[in-house]
């Protein structure tokens, strides 16, 4: 049930979640370590069981994520770099999710895969009717 507080999974029936956690390793950091740096391969989502990752570019801040919070999220679907660097601000344990692993899972469960591509559609969806900021 955890893993259905992300975004991309809330389709997700819950009797499919297993087969979600059974791919989910737990990692864990330190604080100050870099969880990932901006520009590598986007290979991994991680999702914040407790602690806080501070996700940041060229030193600027943008955003903090907390418990029940992931990050990476968009690394399940795009190998393209990454557009932040990832750093543990605590004593942070994660679920890591790798894109390998999410690709054989929603290739042998196809409900899986269209509740995945449900959310993403609401998401872009939400995204879509959002009012256009005036020059």
């Amino acid at each position: 049930i955890f893993l259905q507080d992300i975004d991309v999974f809330k389709e997700v029936r819950v009797d499919d979640l297993t087969y979600l956690a059974a791919i989910a390793e737990e990692v864990s950091f330190k604080k100050n370590d870099t969880i990932y740096e901006m520009n590598e391969v986007a290979d991994s989502l991680y999702l914040v069981i407790n602690g806080k990752i501070r996700l940041h570019r060229n030193g600027d801040d943008i955003s903090i994520a907390g418990k029940r919070e992931a990050v990476g999220t968009w690394s399940l679907f795009d190998n393209q770099p990454r557009v932040a660097t990832a750093t543990a601000i605590e004593e942070t344990e994660t679920l890591r999710i790798s894109s390998d692993d999410f690709d054989d899972l929603l290739a042998d469960h196809d409900r899986i895969a269209k509740a995945v591509l449900r959310s993403l559609a609401r998401r872009l969806r939400a995204l879509s009717e959002l009012p256009q900021l005036m020059p």
